[in-house]
């Protein structure tokens, strides 16, 4: 279970970092409230997930996790190109994550 709510804690944070873009600095009411609505719920589930997944552990993984995710809406919706060393340093991050995930034992599976 404390997978399911980190999981559910990077799918609120990717969509606050989204609604984030098209706020235009809080100026626009509806993206502003899902951003602070997206924020809010990313770290209430994030909180739970802390009950049994070690801190640093599920840190890395929501930030890996919601940079990729990230990274493809900005790709895909807004258009943002990405250069080679982007693209290598977000696979670094990727695999340090699998890493993490494969090989740590300071992760309860």
């Amino acid at each position: 279970m404390p997978y399911v709510f980190l999981f559910l804690a990077i799918i609120s944070e990717v969509i606050g970092t989204s609604a984030l873009a098209a706020s235009q600095q809080f100026t626009r009411l509806v993206p502003s409230l899902i951003t602070v609505a997206g924020y809010g719920l990313g770290f209430y589930f994030f909180s739970f997930a802390l009950k049994s997944i070690p801190m640093g552990v599920a840190y890395a993984i929501w930030g890996g996790v919601g940079i990729v995710l990230v990274t493809i809406i900005g790709f895909i919706f807004l258009k943002q190109k990405l250069d080679f060393p982007a693209l290598a340093g977000i696979a670094l991050i990727v695999i340090g994550v699998l890493v993490m995930q494969l090989f740590s034992k300071t992760i309860s599976h």
